[in-house]
């Protein structure tokens, strides 16, 4: 007897994002203001919601740590492969960081998360927070730091203390930020040793990343009942309010995306990689769809290979590292969304965000970048990460994530595309150092 195929995940998660938007629209036209529509979305629809959610932060610290520790220890290795490595790692700070300004630009230019009105938006923060108001949640976010403190907060005293209280709101430590730190520093650290001495902490550090990855497997198998829960809360509380709100957000996202890939790749590869743009995305169109269907830049990476060795004519040496390395470190398309992202939750909490708080959020996103995991939904909690550094609420995921599918297919095509500009430029500039 054959068994019946269930669905892609991806389906599933589009039917509950649409059954739980329709009921939720259906209450909030028929039973506004209903206090039977409030304790469902609080006691129902919230405890479902709060499941998936956690299923995912509990596994933040782990995953944040050992990515980010095996990323910059594999980075290390470029030191012996010289000026490609150190091209790689110059290309992947400064063009994910043109990457988040020009999300940054578009978010400031057109606010898609402004507009909800407070009494909307404080009855949404109700159903998304867990044991703490409103209030609270906003005294926490308007606490302000020095310069001095917040600098040296960067650095932990004791790592394990940050990650205890990393999601207490009103921890004033550095909390996932000197994680991050810490796992820096310890990636650096076992770089600068031999392989042999540091390979058997490298294979437990990836048997941990790999354990948190599954985590987050599992965790995206209860996706569509969370999405559906979330997004009954959300749209119960709303109304259509969440339809405009979430369609400008995603506006945004495409619009930065598109944006990056056609103008900054594109002049790149016009400029300083000597290529027809359209020539070049169109002998690398099998990459794209790749990218676009898996969702994942590792599992296009051997159609990265193949296709930009093959069709591009670029080197196989350079090719292998830095697509290698690109599938993790690469994160153009994965930062700019979660720059985008945290202002857009910013403006949708209401909170305002100086110029120097959006500078942080703009380097913390290319940083969270490199650590991003190249799986479906693998930048979600490193989201997390930059949300909890601005004051925004962990929670505020849960508004966004129904739509988040398809930005991350989408995100995903601008990481990958990015690797194999990256690989056309270090050729192009690796040949004129030859010839000269």
């Amino acid at each position: 007897m054959s068994q019946k195929k269930s669905s892609p995940l991806h389906w599933q998660i589009f039917i509950g994002l649409f059954a739980g938007l329709a009921a939720g629209l259906v209450v909030n036209l028929f039973l506004p203001q209903s206090e039977v529509v409030k304790w469902l979305a609080a006691n129902v629809a919230y405890p479902i919601g709060q499941i998936f959610l956690r299923l995912i932060f509990m596994v933040i610290i782990p995953l944040v740590f050992s990515a980010i520790a095996l990323g910059v220890a594999d980075l290390g290795d470029v030191g012996r492969i010289g000026r490609i490595g150190l091209k790689t790692l110059l290309f992947t700070v400064v063009i994910t960081a043109l990457g988040v300004g020009v999300g940054v630009l578009l978010v400031n230019l057109f606010k898609p998360g402004a507009g909800i009105s407070e009494n909307d938006r404080q009855a949404l923060m109700a159903t998304l927070q867990s044991n703490q108001s409103v209030s609270a949640i906003l005294t926490s976010a308007e606490q302000k730091k020095s310069a001095v403190q917040t600098l040296l907060d960067f650095i932990p005293r004791n790592p394990f203390v940050d990650a205890t209280f990393a999601f207490d709101p009103n921890y004033q430590g550095g909390g996932l930020l000197a994680i991050m730190f810490f796992a820096l520093t310890f990636g650096v650290a076992m770089a600068t040793l031999e392989k042999e001495r540091v390979e058997p902490l490298a294979k437990a550090l990836q048997a941990l990343y790999d354990v948190t990855m599954k985590v987050i497997d599992f965790a995206m198998r209860f996706a569509p009942f969370g999405v559906a829960a979330l997004i009954f809360s959300a749209a119960s509380q709303l109304g259509v309010q969440i339809i405009a709100t979430l369609g400008k957000y995603v506006f945004v996202v495409m619009l930065a995306l598109g944006a990056h890939l056609v103008v900054v790749y594109g002049l790149i590869l016009r400029l300083l990689a000597k290529r027809d743009p359209i020539e070049f995305f169109r002998n690398g169109w099998e990459v794209i769809l790749t990218a676009f269907s898996t969702s994942s830049s590792n599992a296009t990476l051997p159609t990265s290979i193949r296709v930009t060795t093959e069709r591009l004519g670029v080197n196989r040496d350079i090719a292998n590292f830095i697509l290698t390395v690109g599938a993790t470190a690469n994160q153009n398309g994965t930062a700019l969304y979660e720059g985008v992202t945290a202002l857009f939750l910013a403006q949708f909490y209401g909170i305002d965000l100086s110029l120097g708080e959006q500078v942080v959020v703009t380097a913390l996103s290319v940083l969270a970048g490199v650590g991003t995991a190249g799986v479906p939904g693998g930048s979600l909690p490193l989201v997390v990460l930059v949300l909890q550094t601005i004051g925004v609420p962990a929670e505020g995921i849960g508004v966004i994530l129904g739509v988040d599918r398809i930005l991350d297919m989408s995100r995903t095509v601008v990481n990958v595309a990015g690797d194999i500009t990256l690989a056309a430029w270090v050729e192009a500039s690796e040949n004129a150092l030859e010839k000269a």
